[in-house]
């Protein structure tokens, strides 16, 4: 009788707990609906998405050789699912290395990213080369897919505003100031810091960029090179893919101070689902660490933990075949940490309350095939839709959802531009190359 008793129990408990998943089911169901009926009204513009780099790393820029008509699984996109994860508008990334600094060959690589670029909208009618926020808006109407560039790396114009504009006419319309790296004109949020910020080029530089009509984008910038741009600038400036620093203390993330810096400048933070700077920083750890953490040699917890046990091995061991095996063990049995859907919303909530709903966008970073690069449910760019329903899930309105798919970024595009306007009536182009300085 008892074991009938505690098997009727268990029976029940699993009806229960049936019906709470179902439900569970059909109300993230219900949300995805919603979420795909305002994503059809409004464009969704993800801020950063690095398939021209991994196009020239797979296939030496051949674009034949990767057809994005299909789905290309060691791609970080492809057509296919950006249509199912609704994305119309995305700012395809033109990625210079910093190790070209020392080659000489930064424009170079900048112009084989912004070369496939191009290529790719001349190849595939699904994707629209746009320039202005309203070629943005014409695409999605349109059904198209629009391609924006964004160039990641200011030591791509190799200290000359004529390659600022000579970019700026092949289409690019961010330009990420440093990459992770300090150079001759900008501090980096992962170096050490050279200018306490801009030098007075920098802040030329940041000057033409609004005269012109391209974002000045400060994802990987050091806090004080922020605070000067935010000085500096006439025109609302960009995050292309960062997150809150409250939450996660990577030097890459954004401190409280100038995220109300970035409110006022009528600027947008497009938050990024890479782990490293979403999974939240233990508050034991936020409390007892300076603003210098992630600086050389500094990095995220998990690799501070990673690389602590490689130096203990390397200090025991003169064996490199020994060494990767225990550390590949170590990996295994303390997996990093990937972090989740929620905790990317964690960061927007943290941004509308400091800087307002009206600073928020998304700015994804996918750089390779995703999985364990991306947080668990953001895997690649098919997920779009699930921070969506989150979101609504946390009580933000469709209003809320449009501002940040999209119309945030429109209304900081739409002022640039007409600042732009502007500003080019009344100020010439500037002349400044440092080379020609450096020679005098």
């Amino acid at each position: 009788m008892k074991k009938i008793w505690v098997i009727s129990i268990a029976f029940i408990g699993f009806l229960i707990l049936s019906s709470v998943v179902t439900a569970n089911q059909e109300i993230k169901e219900e949300l995805l609906t919603r979420v795909k009926a305002i994503l059809k009204e409004v464009p969704l513009i993800d801020g950063h998405n690095d398939l021209p780099s991994s196009i020239l790393e797979v296939a030496r820029g051949d674009i034949d050789a990767v057809d994005i008509s299909e789905i290309q699984v060691e791609l970080p996109a492809d057509l296919p699912r950006l249509r199912e994860g609704r994305v119309s508008g995305q700012f395809w990334s033109a990625f210079i290395h910093t190790s070209y600094m020392e080659t000489g060959d930064s424009l170079r690589q900048a112009l084989r990213e912004i070369d496939v670029i191009h290529r790719l909208v001349e190849r595939y009618p699904d994707l629209e080369l746009a320039r202005t926020a309203d070629d943005i808006k014409n695409a999605h109407e349109a059904g198209t897919i629009a391609s924006l560039i964004g160039v990641e790396g200011g030591h791509a114009i190799e200290g000359s505003l004529a390659v600022l504009r000579m970019l700026y006419a092949l289409g690019a319309r961010y330009m990420t100031l440093t990459h992770m790296r300090t150079h001759s004109w900008a501090d980096a949020a992962t170096d050490f810091a050279r200018h306490d910020g801009l030098t007075e080029f920098g802040e030329e530089v940041v000057r033409e960029m609004n005269r012109i009509g391209m974002l000045v984008d400060l994802s990987h910038v050091s806090a004080d090179t922020m605070k000067d741009v935010l000085r500096v600038s006439r025109s609302p400036v960009i995050y292309s893919h960062s997150n809150a620093r409250a939450i996660n203390v990577h030097p890459r993330n954004i401190p409280d101070d100038v995220l109300k810096l970035v409110a006022q400048n009528g600027g947008v933070v497009m938050v990024n689902f890479i782990p490293g700077y979403v999974v939240p920083t233990p508050l034991e750890l936020r409390q007892n660490v300076g603003p210098e953490i992630g600086r050389s040699p500094h990095e995220p917890i998990w690799t501070a933990k990673r690389d602590a046990f490689l130096e203990g091995l390397r200090s025991e061991l003169n064996d490199e075949l020994e060494i990767a095996r225990q550390l590949r063990a170590w990996v295994t049995q303390h997996p990093a940490p990937r972090g989740t859907v929620s905790h990317v919303a964690d960061h927007i909530d943290h941004i509308r309350r400091v800087a307002g709903i009206d600073s928020v966008g998304i700015g994804s970073d996918y750089y390779d095939p995703g999985g364990p690069s991306m947080v668990e449910g953001l895997d690649n760019v098919t997920k779009f839709p699930e921070l969506f329903a989150e979101l609504l899930h946390r009580g933000y309105s469709e209003e809320d959802l449009k501002k940040i798919a999209s119309g945030n970024l429109l209304r900081a595009m739409r002022v640039m531009e007409e600042t732009a306007v502007r500003l080019s009536d009344i100020e010439q182009p500037a002349l400044s190359d440092l080379k020609l300085i450096g020679a005098r």
